[in-house]
């Protein structure tokens, strides 16, 4: 018999990378199924919420796509002392609106992300605070392509924003997580970055300081769990050395 939460138990209140909305909505639910409270959960980009969590709003849980924002909080003693762990990390992927694709391709050579970004607008976080943006530039930078790409850039303040231009036919590419376009029935993958040409993207998570909410540890170490790590995968994340 699973236990039942106790009306008095406090959920977790989790601020989380807007590109882990898919997996931790399915994750949270398969907690609640055991029993648990459901954490409440907020999505937004990481740079947002790290600042959130600087200025002091009030959160138990935060789920980050960077580790520089995650060293800010921590380095600001914003986070519980031993409480940060890896999760899962993400590649990066070119996508076109699915209704302007032609043919299957689904390529990842040099010349083919030079195609999939050429001759119109391309949607991506914003390079100089969004982590996706980040890291789409620092693998066009790598590849050769970032001066011949940055005018035609649209920056967004979250790469779901990215995706949604993309979704919405109103920007030609868009350079967003693998995970994001597995999301999505609206756009079609034309291109993988190599994940030699960017730092590695690596979702961490931790407690916040003062946090008192019931079971905020326990649902950190779910997050990590055998049973969260096959949702992760399903959803379009990279599992970790270890967690496969």
């Amino acid at each position: 018999m699973t236990a039942c939460a106790q009306p008095s138990e406090r959920a977790p209140v989790v601020l989380a990378a807007a590109s882990m909305q898919g997996a931790l909505d399915e994750i949270s639910g398969d907690w609640e199924k055991q029993g648990h409270a459901r954490p409440v959960i907020s999505y937004a980009g990481s740079q947002a919420i790290a600042r959130q969590i600087a200025s002091g709003a009030p959160a138990d849980l935060i789920l980050l796509a960077d580790r520089d924002w995650m060293d800010h909080l921590e380095k600001g003693g914003h986070l519980t002392s031993g409480s940060r762990r890896e999760l899962v990390s993400n590649t990066l992927v070119v996508v076109h609106p699915a209704a302007a694709v032609r043919g299957t391709g689904s390529v990842s050579d040099n010349m083919s992300i030079r195609q999939a970004l050429s001759g119109g607008t391309v949607a991506m976080g914003e390079p100089d605070t969004v982590p996706a943006g980040r890291y789409a530039r620092a693998a066009l930078e790598t590849l050769g392509l970032w001066h011949s790409t940055r005018r035609r850039i649209i920056p967004t303040e979250s790469v779901r924003a990215a995706l949604t231009l993309a979704e919405r036919g109103e920007v030609d590419a868009a350079i967003v997580y693998r995970s994001d376009a597995a999301a999505s029935g609206k756009v079609r993958v034309v291109a993988r970055m190599p994940v030699t040409a960017h730092p590695p993207i690596r979702y961490q998570a931790a407690i916040v300081r003062g946090s008192t909410a019931d079971e905020r540890a326990d649902f950190l170490a779910y997050l990590s769990s055998a049973d969260a790590m096959p949702v992760f995968s399903r959803r379009g994340f990279t599992l970790l050395p270890g967690d496969d």
